[in-house]
């Protein structure tokens, strides 16, 4: 049996969207739109899913996404915006590095985006980036634009220098350090999104947290490492909780801080869902994800984290020159991560935090023979952070109330 005939009997090849739409269900409209303006990176980080991992498309890619290509990209986010009556939608420039496409071409991609949304729909416009690139030209053109900026950064020099490496094996730690000073600065802190840290064991959680404080950040995204059943993630073993441990001691020094230093959306997604609110995040929960990516080439893609899982697992078969956002809504593959508890496994449903959990974040549950039905690898850590935080909730509470009565 070939390999993409092995994936098309994997969970969600088999989901049947059309006796989901006979029970009533209907697809959720994408609201974030994730644009892969450049496919190369001039860093080297060993766990990067895009080229480290199982799916190696990349080298298959244009390395800047053609303006024609950006044209009819923006015609398509506004044909899906006025489609569903939207009046606001989210553009993340990514990549690669999305810095590496230039000045005047990123200048090129956020007008056409914005001419073609017109004055009825607020274009919220980010970028992902590793910072290396961040000098005053990009900042002066984000700041005309109003484009908020996300920087990757991995704790202290230690800890950022272990992975995070040009393809000579240099850190990056000073270069990305020296474009957050920029970014920081008087003229553009207002720009400054956030910070994205990927969990390594082998940093030292309060440390890493502490390091990363240091630049004032209005928000730090904790990412788990990628990994799945097939491929395990580092350091992973079939008994203990060892990420779960090290967000929990993030957790302590975060919430018992005398006044809250910054958001960690992680930790805040879940409180809501505690709290009996939904997600807004796609690694926690059971809310429809709205998320659709188009690469370089105008190919509509799945999020790109699945590159992590097989070769091929993000792809749709789908164009923007030929085909429309609403087209994709309708794949199995994209209804499965909007359809909630049903995409599921049964023992996740069975748990007793599943609707907090939602079996984590979808590329984590990758099995092969079973595919995505399953739950995540990091399940124990999972559960060990999110009984945590609500054992904290719970103490907290009860406080309160004895000190109301």
């Amino acid at each position: 049996m070939g390999d993409n005939a092995h994936h098309e009997i994997e969970w969600p090849a088999s989901l049947d969207v059309g006796k989901l739409l006979e029970s009533g269900w209907r697809p959720t409209p994408f609201r974030q739109f994730i644009l892969k303006l450049h496919s190369r990176c001039n860093l080297a980080c060993d766990y990067c899913y895009v080229y480290e991992m199982a799916d190696q498309g990349w080298r298959d890619q244009p390395r800047r996404m053609s303006k024609a290509t950006i044209d009819r990209v923006a015609a398509r986010v506004a044909e899906h915006a006025g489609a569903h009556g939207m009046d606001d939608v989210e553009i993340v420039l990514h990549g690669g590095e999305p810095l590496l496409a230039g000045v005047e071409h990123t200048r090129y991609a956020v007008d056409r985006l914005r001419g073609e949304l017109g004055g009825g729909v607020t274009a919220t416009v980010r970028v992902q980036t590793n910072g290396v690139l961040l000098n005053q030209a990009f900042l002066r053109l984000f700041a005309e634009l109003g484009v908020q900026v996300g920087v990757s950064m991995d704790g202290d020099r230690e800890g950022h220098d272990r992975h995070r490496r040009r393809a000579k094996g240099t850190g990056t730690y000073t270069e990305v350090r020296d474009g957050l000073e920029r970014l920081i600065a008087p003229a553009y802190r207002h720009l400054f999104g956030g910070l994205l840290c990927t969990i390594d064991l082998a940093s030292d959680p309060i440390v890493t947290y502490e390091a990363l404080l240091e630049f004032g950040p209005p928000v730090v995204d904790f990412l788990l490492p990628h990994g799945n059943w097939d491929t395990p993630p580092p350091g992973w073993t079939e008994t203990g909780s060892p990420y779960g441990d090290w967000l929990a001691a993030v957790f302590d020094r975060w919430y018992h801080a005398p006044v809250r230093e910054t958001q960690i959306r992680l930790f805040s997604e879940i409180i809501r869902l505690l709290l009996g609110r939904p997600s807004r995040s796609e690694a926690i929960g059971l809310s429809p994800v709205a998320v659709v990516v188009v690469e370089t080439d105008g190919s509509i893609e799945q999020v790109d984290t699945l590159k992590s899982a097989y070769d091929g697992a993000t792809g749709t078969m789908l164009h923007v020159l030929r085909d429309t956002f609403d087209t994709a809504l309708f794949l199995p593959s994209v209804a499965a991560r909007q359809i909630g508890e049903q995409a599921l496994s049964e023992r996740c449903a069975s748990c007793a935090i599943a609707r907090v959990c939602g079996a984590g974040l979808y590329p984590h549950r990758y099995r092969s023979g079973t595919g995505f039905r399953n739950p995540s690898v990091f399940c124990r850590d999972l559960y060990r952070l999110i009984t945590h935080i609500r054992r904290h909730l719970a103490e907290d509470v009860a406080h309160l109330t004895r000190a109301s009565g």
